[in-house]
């Protein structure tokens, strides 16, 4: 298996109207952060930021994730210091994706890197495992099995 089908909407990171949801995570390295969401996830490098503080910019199905080093304060958040998790065993957030074939995905991304903590396994009408990223983060990947749409 070397791919996972996507179905591409159109979704923008900058609406025409309405509004659009991103996740910010902050990384050591951009570089390296846009690296393993492009090779693992076949994600979108849209920015890889710059010098003087711009953040990156990564297309990953429908949602785009945001990465920039951390830092103090700024006027815009006078009391707030951007780090990366000093105890990546202590969360309190992650990424969540969802997925029509776990296996396929699993296998998929383990072949391009991805680091998992466990196979897949069910749990509460899904079969789910968790990926870490580079930083510590961790991606819950996680395939419904008793979801009735209604």
């Amino acid at each position: 298996m070397s791919s996972v089908p996507i179905r591409h909407k159109g979704y923008e990171l900058a609406p025409r109207e309405g509004f659009s949801v991103s996740l910010f995570i902050t990384v050591a390295d951009i570089e390296r952060s846009a690296r393993f969401y492009e090779k693992v996830f076949g994600g979108r490098v849209l920015s890889r930021g710059d010098s003087k503080g711009a953040s990156g910019h990564i297309e990953i199905a429908n949602t785009w994730l945001i990465v920039n080093v951390g830092g103090g304060p700024t006027p815009d958040k006078p009391t707030i210091t951007l780090s990366v998790p000093a105890d990546p065993d202590k969360i309190s957030s992650f990424l969540n994706i969802r997925v029509a074939d776990i296996q396929a995905c699993y296998e998929l991304w383990k072949s391009r890197g991805a680091e998992f903590i466990t196979e897949p396994t069910p749990k509460y009408g899904e079969i789910r495992c968790y990926i870490r990223d580079p930083d510590g983060y961790i991606i819950e990947v996680g395939q419904s099995t008793d979801l009735v749409y209604g």
